[in-house]
């Protein structure tokens, strides 16, 4: 089995699909092992259990799931918002 890796855009008040505030992933890793990260300001993964949380209605965010290229164009857009 390879990785499988699922994009969800963060939504907050005022977001939108093509425009979502947060990017999170959930990578299912060949041994079976779920890691869950969302991308942050340092334009770096982190992990974190937003995915989770938000499966269980912990969250605030609302997630949706988009298209690996989705996923690029929003970390393009933080890379020119956050100048790195």
């Amino acid at each position: 089995m390879e990785e499988q890796v699922t994009y969800y855009g963060l939504l907050l008040s005022g977001d939108t699909r093509e425009h979502p505030g947060g990017l999170a992933r959930r990578r299912v890793l060949p041994d079976g092992q779920i890691v869950e990260e969302t991308f942050r300001k340092d334009l770096r993964w982190h992990k974190d259990d937003v995915v989770w949380e938000w499966q269980r209605g912990e969250t605030t965010e609302q997630l949706i799931e988009i298209t690996q290229a989705e996923a690029e164009r929003v970390m393009e857009r933080f890379r020119e918002t956050f100048g790195r």
